[in-house]
């Protein structure tokens, strides 16, 4: 026999099976559930400390850094969309100009205030800025292809599909300018 108590949020179990006394387990966990409980019953083995651990080794000053000053790039993209529609030009053109706008927002932040950039002579800058320009073209070709297909092809509202557009490109931004167009000297 188990019989289940919940006191002040606390669930307690207590489990009877003759002839030996009962065992009481309290199984401590606020009801009603939450995310945070949730998220603890599923980690199971993993003990909180680990994942406080990981969450270090992720979210360093470079990523927080990124984070933060790819919002700002998502608002200036957003932004210059969002004039250049008010204005009645077409979705698509003002789509290319509001990226290509964040791309050069993005350049100046990311160079010294994300990655931190050695490049010191013109020729070195240069070519930064050339592996720069060719990771974003790239990203540019997901979100140039990317919009059109969530806003004409599937429907989705055309400020929508902008912010889910940017989050992908976001994130595919970070690892290119981390390992391709910032890379530190070994």
């Amino acid at each position: 026999m188990v019989l289940i108590i919940k006191y002040r949020g606390i669930v307690s179990m207590v489990a009877h099976r003759s002839p030996k006394p009962p065992v009481r387990v309290r199984v401590l966990l606020p009801l009603p559930f939450n995310f945070k409980s949730i998220l603890i019953l599923y980690l199971g083995e993993i003990k909180l400390e680990k994942l406080k651990e990981l969450l270090k080794k992720v979210l360093t000053k470079e990523v927080i850094f990124y984070i933060i000053f790819g919002v700002f790039t998502t608002c200036v993209n957003l932004l210059v969309f969002y004039l250049l529609t008010l204005i009645h030009l077409n979705e698509n053109v003002a789509n290319i100009i509001a990226i290509l706008t964040a791309v050069l927002f993005a350049y100046f932040t990311n160079r010294k205030l994300v990655f931190n950039s050695k490049a010191n002579t013109f020729k070195e800058k240069l070519y930064e800025f050339y592996k720069f320009m060719l990771g974003r073209a790239f990203t540019m070709v997901v979100e140039a292809l990317g919009f059109p297909l969530l806003y004409n092809v599937i429907g989705i509202q055309e400020l929508i599909s902008k912010l889910i557009i940017s989050f992908v490109v976001i994130v595919l931004n970070f690892f290119i300018s981390k390992f391709f167009a910032f890379k530190k000297k070994d």
